[in-house]
């Protein structure tokens, strides 16, 4: 079942497509929060807003202290309406079932919905390494993979690239003529995925919501590309990260609700699919996801984590990410809940730096839709990283913090302090090369300029009376 509440055109007229006019890490900043205020003015012009968030709350916290028998009940329902269901404990083993599935209908081409689980697998270059071509759908998505670059945010993919550069590589890569008009890239796109539609051997998608009381899932879109992914070609399969459950069909309007509204500014998004089982003649999978989130139920301190709906608005009311962007994080969830997500899902060794890439201001905390302490997630990430010592952090690390806890103990020592590092910077501008991470930090970044007016101490000291 598809519901239609926004045309094509109006939708366009949109900056939520991914094709941004600005760039750079100040359009970055300023995008987002743009983004953030424009949503949180939707949700806040609603009375109620304040019980929808407890109520999405709760639904999600009854959803993971009964993970196992709910995904029980939604696998049950799916096989009774002549779905496979399949199940993966990690990301390897996600991606050898759908390559199982590709071969043994001798699939040579898939297009691709958006999907940030397949992201996590990874899935695009394994399929290729396999001699099967995947094709992203979406159209940010599309930009990025002709780019060949990763998502820098989890529902604008390409917010990073401007119209005009978007123009420049559909010329290099699709030997159009350039524009950088929205709807003329968009038009362009169109063109170039339509036959990969029709051609398709496979459709390949994500899953927004699983209904376990139905064995029903939904996808949520505003582009249409789900749509034909997953019923031009005649195969269709569904991947899962196993907390994405709702209990019952009765709660679905609520996350319809939420999700649009933080995660694009819109009370709907322009597409709403139910799922609920193969037409005749074709067949549909679905792949149930571990890869880890086992492990987070059983840590109650980060097992709201699970929570996330994946809506992106913690991205953009970040003060990090709007200055950094999605690259930075390293892996395929950025923001303050890719530090979460991450830090739990590839090991604290590995992401040992993001909790310390915070500020702690806990806006993160004050917007999620679905109450999720980030903020307080973030700290004990970062107790855990400290408890971790040896394995993850390095002699460099240890010598820097202590020298900033002595630094910090005492009013000289605080302002001998600063007057070093105005001193450095003004050295450091005058080599010719930066060593070791100075050096890293500055390829790619300029050194900060020193303010001409005085520090806040020196200000209110002179006009304290």
């Amino acid at each position: 079942m598809t519901t239609h509440v926004q045309s094509g055109a109006e939708f366009l007229k949109r900056e939520t497509i991914g094709l941004y006019e600005p760039h750079g890490p100040e359009a970055l900043a300023v995008t987002s929060e743009k983004s953030a205020r424009s949503n949180l003015e939707l949700c806040w012009a609603i009375d109620d807003w304040p019980k929808w968030r407890q109520a999405a709350h709760d639904v999600k916290a009854y959803t993971v202290a009964h993970l196992d028998q709910l995904l029980d009940q939604f696998a049950k329902n799916l096989e009774a309406k002549g779905v496979t269901v399949l199940w993966a404990k990690d990301a390897e083993e996600a991606n050898q079932l759908v390559l199982d599935v590709a071969r043994e209908n001798q699939v040579k081409t898939v297009v691709k919905a958006k999907s940030m689980i397949s992201e996590e697998m990874d899935l695009n270059h394994f399929l290729e390494k396999q001699g099967i071509t995947a094709i992203e759908t979406d159209l940010g998505e599309y930009i990025v993979q002709l780019a060949k670059q990763r998502p820098t945010h989890i529902v604008t993919p390409a917010l990073h690239l401007a119209a005009a550069e978007i123009g420049e590589l559909f010329k290099e890569k699709l030997g159009e003529e350039f524009t950088a008009v929205h709807e003329d890239l968009t038009m362009i796109a169109r063109k170039h995925l339509r036959e990969k539609f029709i051609t398709a051997d496979m459709g390949i998608s994500g899953i927004n919501f699983g209904i376990a009381e139905t064995g029903s899932f939904c996808l949520v879109e505003n582009e249409g590309n789900i749509g034909l992914s997953t019923t031009a070609p005649k195969i269709h399969v569904a991947l899962m990260g196993i907390e994405k459950l709702v209990p019952k069909l009765e709660y679905l309007p609520l996350f319809l609700n939420m999700l649009p509204r933080m995660g694009t500014g819109q009370k709907l998004t322009t597409y709403v699919h139910l799922f609920n089982g193969p037409t005749e003649g074709r067949k549909m999978y679905v792949i149930l996801i571990d890869n880890g989130r086992s492990e987070i139920v059983e840590q109650p301190e980060f097992r709201k984590m699970l929570h996330c709906i994946r809506c992106g608005l913690c991205l953009n009311n970040c003060p990090i990410y709007r200055h950094v962007g999605g690259w930075a994080y390293g892996w395929v969830y950025p923001g303050p809940m890719g530090t979460v997500l991450t830090s739990n899902l590839v090991g604290i060794e590995k992401a040992y730096s993001l909790p310390f890439a915070s500020s702690l201001c806990g806006a993160c905390s004050e917007i999620c839709p679905v109450k999720i302490d980030l903020a307080h997630m973030i700290v004990r990430l970062r107790k855990k990283a400290i408890d971790r010592g040896t394995k993850a952090r390095t002699i460099l690390d240890r010598i820097t913090w202590k020298f900033y806890a002595l630094a910090m103990q005492g009013n000289f020592r605080f302002k001998f302090l600063m007057f070093a590092v105005k001193m450095g910077i003004r050295i450091a501008r005058f080599l010719p090369w930066h060593p070791d991470k100075l050096g890293q930090w500055t390829r790619g970044r300029e050194l900060p300029e020193i303010p001409k007016e005085p520090a806040f101490r020196d200000w209110w000291r002179k006009h304290e009376e």
